[in-house]
């Protein structure tokens, strides 16, 4: 319409339209409930729209979601780092764990710079407001950390320290490999993940050949028991009670000859602090649901057969747990 004012040509707003002036954000929002579960071309497709017309209208439903969420103001927070694409390529994600929803996406690398410019974003007032702090056992997160929020108790993730067991036992698994011959290493060829899954897991013919293969070995017996065992370390409620739990398990290791376990010890026993606050009963935070984001992360660029739009990416990431409009 022409402006009687200044006498230009000008298009009205309407308060129904989305960013994209030919479609109504009742539409977007629909497209963007359509894109939750289905990937751009898909919708496109169904739809009969232009590939970049979806990504459009997605985006703005996706921004529209976190200015409802609202900025948070968050007490316990996850750490951890995604890989975005090959060649080491990281960026860190940050979570509400009481929430259960990431909250900030961002940074170069996994370094000691790159989480501090979520402290930046999240600001000084609200991060002396943080009481703890779950990571994995990184030294540039504990560090940065450290600086910006040092009353918040620092916890590591149960999944990550299970995780150097695992690749503890398999390094035991290779070097019996190594050591025996003949039909005695037909019990460890293909057994790896049998040794690494819990036994409730397995299924019937996983129990059988698990079942053969600790009565063939001795040591990845041991080594199997030991780590089956370890996990009970986060089930006391008091540290005194879990160190002493943790000096008998180490005991167990001698006369074993499980170097990989003995390095595994000396690094729980360096990072013993970190374990221990999980004991503290305000420190009782759901540990599973950083690992089950990744996983979900992982999903959403599988998908798309990898996101080149970093943008795109972290809106992505920061609305998967929010609600559908």
């Amino acid at each position: 319409m022409a402006c009687r004012r200044c006498g230009k040509v000008k298009q009205e707003q309407l308060a129904f339209l989305a960013d994209n002036p030919f479609y109504t954000k009742r539409f977007a929002f629909y497209v963007g409930r359509r894109c939750r579960a289905s990937p751009i071309r898909d919708v496109a497709k169904e739809l009969r729209l232009d590939w970049h017309t979806v990504k459009t209208l997605e985006q703005q439903y996706m921004r529209e979601q976190l200015r409802r969420a609202g900025t948070p103001g968050p007490r316990v927070i996850g750490l951890d780092e995604v890989s975005i694409k090959k060649g080491h390529v990281y960026r860190i994600v940050v979570s509400d764990l009481l929430r259960q929803r990431p909250i900030w996406f961002g940074g170069t690398d996994r370094s000691e710079a790159s989480l501090e410019q979520f402290y930046a974003w999240l600001g000084p007032r609200k991060a002396a407001r943080l009481r703890l702090a779950v990571m994995d056992m990184w030294k540039p997160f504990r560090l940065a950390t450290a600086r910006h929020a040092p009353q918040a108790s620092i916890l590591f993730d149960k999944f990550h320290v299970l995780r150097h067991l695992g690749d503890a036992l398999d390094q035991v698994r290779k070097s019996e490999y190594a050591r025996v011959s003949g039909r005695q290493r037909r019990f460890i060829k293909g057994q790896k993940y049998t040794l690494l899954a819990h036994r409730e897991n397995l299924t019937l013919s996983g129990r059988r050949a698990l079942k053969t293969l600790l009565a063939a070995n001795k040591r990845l017996n041991t080594a199997y028991l030991l780590k089956e065992s370890f996990g009970q370390l986060w089930d006391y409620g008091r540290e005194g009670w879990a160190r002493r739990f943790f000096e008998h398990w180490r005991a167990a290791l001698k006369w074993q000859r499980l170097r990989p376990y003995e390095k595994f010890a000396a690094m729980i026993d360096r990072h013993w602090d970190g374990i221990a606050a999980y004991c503290r009963p305000e420190n009782k935070v759901a540990l599973g649901f950083v690992e089950g984001l990744n996983n979900k992360i992982r999903v959403l660029q599988r998908r798309a057969y990898g996101l080149r739009d970093e943008e795109y990416l972290r809106l992505k990431i920061l609305t998967c747990m929010l609600p559908v409009l």
